[in-house]
């Protein structure tokens, strides 16, 4: 069996490491960024649903909220029904910073893709969806407290 999980660890590492490497310039560490772009392209959304949004625990996605809150890059909002909620929402820091995320990100695209045809990338993605659904079943199973039987 080819070793397709290893390929996309290895994808996926590289650009996080590229992506963090440059926006160390705007103080945004170890995958902040991420959380960053949902919470722009996802205003008012709620921690929990970010948190399974980028697929990590609440504890993690909590780290990493509070720091681009005390960093100025967000801001938590109480839910007017109901005040235990609180919705997260980019701050005028975070909105500038977001176009230079999303073109590093459609450049990384273009790099990635380079030499694939527009059926190439198609069939990438759909087929990436796939596997990120099988995956998800697991990753909701475990994080429930179960044991997958290898």
């Amino acid at each position: 069996m080819k070793e397709i999980l290893r390929e996309v660890g290895m994808i996926a590492r590289a650009l996080d490491s590229i992506s963090n490497i440059e926006f160390k310039a705007f103080d945004l560490t170890k995958g902040q960024y991420l959380y960053l772009v949902r919470i722009v392209e996802n205003p008012g959304i709620i921690q929990e649903k970010l948190a399974e949004m980028i697929k990590v625990d609440r504890t993690t996605a909590a780290r990493a909220i509070q720091k681009l809150e005390i960093n100025g890059f967000i801001e938590k909002k109480d839910d007017p029904s109901n005040q235990k909620i609180k919705k997260l929402f980019p701050t005028e820091k975070g909105l500038t910073v977001y176009p230079y995320i999303r073109r590093e990100n459609d450049y990384s695209n273009r790099v990635a893709l380079a030499g694939l045809t527009e059926s190439d990338v198609e069939a990438i993605h759909n087929l990436l969806q796939k596997v990120r659904a099988n995956v998800e079943k697991d990753w909701e199973f475990v994080k429930k407290g179960n044991k997958r039987i290898y």
